[in-house]
C-alpha cells in the first residue's frame, strides 16, 4: 500500500492540530485538515481534481455545516498545505514543508480537546488549550435536524466519492448514532479519547474494508440494528399492501409533490388523486402525509423520478 492521504474534518481546532499532527508523523500518511462541512466538500472535490483524492475521511460527528458568523477564513497559499486545507488570517505563518494545516479558530473552546489529544512526536508544537477549555460542549443537533453534521457529510462525501473511506470521531456513545453513521457509509466509530495507535490501525483497517465499533458498544448497535431491521420489515409488507397505482403515488408524495403535481405526473383527476392519497394513509396506518413518507422511507421507497 502506497501512502494514505487523509483529511481531518473537525471543527474542534486545539484537538483536530494535534490530531493532524500526531498523524502528519506517521511514515505513511500524507494529512490535510478542514474545519467545517463546506470547508471539507470543498478539500475533497479539489483533491479529486488534482489527481491526488484522499483516501480516508476523519469526520467529528457534530461538525458544524460551516465557520461561526464572522469567522473571516482565507485559502492557505499554494504549496502550503494540502488541497482544501485553509488557513485562518490570526494564525502564524507556518514554516515551509510542514504537514499539518492548522484549522480556522472556533469563538467557542472545544471540550474534548481538554481531556483527550493524541500523543504527538517530540519536539512537535501543540497549542496548549486556555484554561476555560473544559467548559461544555456545543449542543449535539437533533436527530433528524436539517442541518448537516459530521455523519450527514459522510453520506454526501460517499455519494460523491464512492472510493473515499470514512470514520466517524465522536466524544458520545449513542447506539442510534452508530447504526445512522453506518447506513450514512462510514466504516468505523472511533472515540475521541482513542489512542493514535488504534485510531492508525482503523485507518488502515478502512481501507482493507474493514468495519470497526468499539467492542462494548457493540450490544447496542446490534439492537438498534435489529430494531430498524424489524421497522423495515413491517413498512415494507405495509407498502406491499398498496395497489401499483397506490405506490406511484406514495412515491410521488417521497418526492414531496403535490395533489395537482401528481395528478398532472400521472395524468389523473385532482380528485382521483385525493382518493388514493386517502387510501395510502388508510392503509399504511397513518393520519398525515408526513407519516407516510418517513414510513416509506423506512420500507426503502424512493421518490418518483
Amino acid at each position: 500500500m502506497g501512502r494514505i492521504r487523509v483529511l481531518v474534518a473537525d471543527g474542534h481546532r486545539i484537538f483536530a492540530e494535534a490530531l493532524a499532527t500526531a498523524l502528519a508523523a506517521e511514515p505513511d500518511i500524507d494529512v490535510a485538515a478542514a474545519g467545517s462541512v463546506q470547508a471539507a466538500e470543498r478539500a475533497l472535490d479539489r483533491a479529486v481534481a488534482e489527481n491526488r483524492p484522499f483516501q480516508v475521511l476523519l469526520v467529528d460527528a457534530d461538525l458544524a455545516p460551516g465557520p461561526p458568523p464572522g469567522d473571516a477564513r482565507t485559502p492557505a497559499p499554494a504549496g502550503r498545505g494540502a488541497p482544501g486545507a485553509e488557513q485562518h488570517p490570526a494564525d502564524p505563518p507556518r514554516p515551509p514543508g510542514r504537514a499539518v494545516v492548522p484549522l480556522p479558530a472556533q469563538r467557542r473552546p472545544p471540550a474534548v480537546a481538554a481531556r483527550i489529544a493524541p500523543p504527538v512526536p517530540a519536539g512537535a508544537r501543540v497549542p496548549a488549550p486556555r484554561a476555560d477549555s473544559a467548559a461544555a460542549a456545543p449542543p449535539r443537533p437533533r436527530e433528524g435536524a436539517a442541518a448537516v453534521d459530521g455523519i450527514a457529510l459522510v453520506a454526501r462525501a460517499r455519494a460523491a466519492h464512492p472510493e473515499l473511506h470514512a470514520i466517524v470521531l465522536s466524544a458520545d456513545d449513542d447506539p442510534r448514532r452508530i447504526v445512522r453513521a453506518l447506513q450514512a457509509g462510514a466504516g468505523g466509530w472511533v472515540a475521541k479519547e482513542s489512542s493514535l495507535g488504534r485510531l492508525t490501525a482503523i485507518v488502515r483497517g478502512v481501507l482493507r474494508d474493514e468495519t470497526h465499533i468499539p467492542p462494548l458498544l457493540l450490544t447496542g448497535v446490534v439492537r438498534e440494528l435489529t430494531a430498524a431491521r424489524r421497522d423495515r420489515t413491517e413498512s415494507e409488507r405495509l407498502v406491499e399492501s398498496l395497489t401499483p397505482r397506490e405506490q406511484q403515488v406514495l412515491r410521488c408524495m417521497v418526492a414531496g409533490l403535490g395533489r395537482q403535481a401528481v395528478a398532472d405526473r400521472l395524468y389523473l383527476s385532482p380528485h382521483t388523486v385525493r382518493t388514493h392519497m386517502q387510501n395510502v394513509l388508510g392503509k399504511l396506518g397513518v393520519h398525515s402525509t408526513l407519516a407516510a413518507v418517513a414510513l416509506a422511507r423506512r420500507a426503502g421507497v424512493g421518490p418518483v423520478e
